[in-house]
């Protein structure tokens, strides 16, 4: 199983092709830009309350015979949140001084 590599900012649906150094996700495959995780998210996913990490990025050419984005595309299905503004922000309120570990 592949990662689904979700091609937009679920919070500013900014576009996040496979080759953006912005991508953040989370361990349940949220994805969102580096300015919404760092500006507004303070580090917390809206969906989950975990943490982000940058997101691989896979490979442009087959290395190992049917390995690439070529083989495996990113999903074109656009994601958007399922929660308020303001229920995002009382979340991260909540949430945002728990190191991710420990959430």
């Amino acid at each position: 199983m592949v990662l689904e590599l979700r091609p937009n900012c679920e919070y500013c649906d900014k576009d996040l092709p496979n080759d953006a150094e912005d991508a953040r996700i989370c361990t349940y495959e949220c994805t969102f830009c580096a300015n919404c995780v760092e500006t507004i998210l303070e580090n917390v996913c809206p969906n989950c309350g975990g943490g982000f990490t940058p997101r691989p990025k896979r490979p442009a050419k087959s290395w190992r015979k049917g390995l690439s984005i070529v083989h495996q595309p990113m999903s074109t299905k656009q994601r958007s949140l399922n929660y308020s503004k303001d229920n995002i922000a009382g979340l991260t309120a909540k949430l945002k001084n728990i190191p991710p570990l420990q959430r």
